[in-house]
């Protein structure tokens, strides 16, 4: 016999089903995280910034002294090593939306891109750019809608 509390016992909590510029949760494919914390990143985007690196992975919960890592469709913050002098040294949110290693999708299909690439995001989850140059991963735009609205080519 369990002792739960009477309020507990049954509910089942519901999904709230608004999609939001913060990125959607629903499904999570198994994509292997192979950008650590300190990995340089090519931007994607048309803000100015040309090299990315990343400082932290915004929701990971890993083990002790393991280096936080991100995958495709993952929030990070990001420093500009190299762009435009306003962009230069500034910390930043921004998603991943290629990566070099390959990974197997539901269908059975093998993917991987020419390199690993992220797009800048404003502190409330909007692109800071208008258009994304490459493709972007179809992880990541179907966790980041705002972010495959502005893509010219979703693989």
């Amino acid at each position: 016999m369990s002792k739960r509390p009477s309020a507990a016992r049954g509910r089942v909590q519901a999904k709230s089903r608004a999609v939001s510029a913060k990125g959607v949760q629903e499904y999570r494919p198994k994509v292997p995280r192979v950008l650590p914390i300190g990995a340089i990143l090519n931007c994607a985007d048309n803000t100015g910034a040309k090299e990315l690196k990343i400082l932290g992975v915004i929701g990971y919960k890993g083990r002790l002294r393991r280096l936080p890592s991100a995958t495709i469709g993952d929030l990070v913050t990001v420093s500009v090593r190299k762009g435009t002098p306003e962009l230069k040294g500034q910390v930043l949110p921004a998603v991943i939306v290629r990566q070099k290693k390959f990974y197997k999708r539901a269908d059975g299909v093998w993917i991987g891109f020419e390199d690993n690439s992220a797009v800048l995001l404003t502190p409330e989850g909007e692109p800071r750019g208008t258009e994304i140059r490459g493709p972007v991963a179809l992880e990541a735009a179907e966790r980041w809608p705002r972010v495959a609205s502005i893509a010219s080519i979703v693989v």
